[in-house]
């Protein structure tokens, strides 16, 4: 029993401090396609809601657009880590991505007590975007222009959870397939959130990536661009920890890498001394 309240104890002060503070957490959509895995994390959100948090949730799915894709006959294709995004996979992007993905996230939340709305960026005006010029042909692909969080901030005054697609729409109300941690690094700056936390498939940063024991564990801004400079953080890494750049240097407190297949991975950042993953701020924090 006394292990028991230690554990409790030991949480007290972060849910003391993170009470009523704003957190920008996205999902990779492998994790939510694992039975087991995405019922962790919706137990995760309930309870750090509960205890007075005010989580914002931002979704992938590239798995489930790409299965949809093949079953209409298309083949996906990707240039430097983007989709290629033509009329008709545009129109199975807000199927999938803005339809049975964010819904299901929705259900799942309120099945463990939670009360969470589904919106996409394009709902409310809540991210404007515009279309990436690229000497290869995207298609309908954009990058993050404008983010107006009035409706994320209606939501989670209300005690919602919001769930968000990263779909946004130009000026001429095109729609856009956008990337996940671009979006959820925009909106973290923009609600001057107290963290932002990518739940990925991976421990974190590593120093070596053949050696998951390799994990470093604390990163500085400066720190993070000379990892990536020098070649250390390669590959799909980078647009990952240059969004948590990004989100700390306009307003965020911290960011987070964290491995999603960890069984409540979320408590564990968030409510323990330890932590787990790769946790990135400003010099001198």
């Amino acid at each position: 029993m006394e292990d028991r309240a230690s554990v409790l104890l030991e949480a007290l002060p972060y849910i003391q401090n993170f009470h009523g503070r704003t957190l920008v957490i996205k999902l990779g959509g492998g994790l939510i396609e694992k039975e087991e895995l995405k019922n962790s994390i919706y137990q995760d959100l309930v309870l750090l809601n509960y205890v007075g948090m005010r989580p914002v949730v931002v979704h992938g799915g590239g798995s489930e657009i790409s299965r949809e894709m093949e079953r209409a006959g298309k083949t996906p294709e990707f240039v430097e880590g983007l989709r290629v995004t033509d009329e008709e996979t545009i129109e199975i992007i807000h199927k999938s991505l803005g339809g049975k993905i964010n819904k299901e996230m929705v259900l799942g939340i309120e099945k463990y007590g939670g009360l969470a709305l589904g919106v996409s960026g394009i709902d409310g005006n809540l991210v404007r975007a515009r279309k990436i010029e690229s000497e290869e042909e995207l298609g309908f692909v954009g990058e993050v222009e404008e983010i107006n969080p009035e409706i994320v901030e209606y939501l989670i005054d209300k005690d919602y959870i919001p769930v968000i697609a990263p779909i946004g729409a130009d000026e001429e109300g095109t729609s856009l397939n956008l990337n996940a941690d671009t979006v959820a690094a925009g909106l973290a700056s923009s609600l001057k959130a107290e963290k932002l936390i990518l739940l990925t498939d991976v421990p974190g940063v590593l120093q070596d990536p053949e050696d998951e024991e390799s994990l470093i564990s604390k990163l500085s801004l400066g720190e993070a661009r000379e990892k990536i400079e020098k070649g250390i953080i390669t590959g799909g890494m980078i647009p990952k920890v240059k969004a948590c750049v990004e989100s700390v240097e306009a307003g965020a407190n911290r960011a987070h890498i964290i491995n999603g297949k960890t069984s409540h991975a979320l408590l564990l950042e968030l409510l323990t001394e330890s932590g787990v993953g790769t946790m990135i701020e400003e010099e001198g924090s």
